[in-house]
């Protein structure tokens, strides 16, 4: 229900009508409504944590982790130029023997990075490809990976 809803909205919700008889309930007003906020609502602030690996058709290419981000950095700017370049992406971990990272972005940059990653198909003419495994606001949800779990 939200707090734009009129009061016949509220009353046939209910399900009582509008009857005026002994047994019609009260029917609060639409500004006496309590606004709750939406749990996944955009902030500014807001950062999205992703997981990805890097793969390549053929094997034996080494990047560091300089490599890696500049590697990011080309593909934002290729696909949306000067300003693509100029969001703010961070690499917290780089694994050079998997090619895999965690980036954070913040949420607003989420799908401009996404979109450069996926549509990066070569590195020094050798065709590879990013694959998004992960996305969360959240750090730590980004530690174990429910599909990979193995009981014993």
């Amino acid at each position: 229900m939200r707090s734009q809803d009129t009061g016949t909205e509220l009353c046939a919700q209910e399900g009582t009508g509008r009857s005026s008889g002994p047994e019609a309930r009260k029917v609060p007003s639409p500004a006496a409504a309590q606004r709750l906020p939406c749990p996944r609502a955009p902030f500014p602030n807001k950062r999205e944590q992703l997981q990805v690996p890097r793969e390549f058709q053929e094997g034996g290419v080494r990047l560091n982790a300089a490599h890696f981000k500049q590697l990011i950095l080309s593909a934002l700017k290729d696909l949306h130029g000067e300003v693509g370049a100029a969001l703010p992406v961070d690499v917290l971990t780089y694994e050079e023997k998997t090619l895999s990272a965690i980036l954070r972005v913040s949420s607003s940059g989420l799908v401009k990075l996404w979109s450069a990653l996926t549509l990066l198909g070569s590195y020094q003419n050798r065709k590879c490809a990013f694959r998004v495994i992960q996305t969360s606001p959240f750090l730590l949800a980004l530690s174990g990976n429910s599909r990979e779990l193995v009981l014993d």
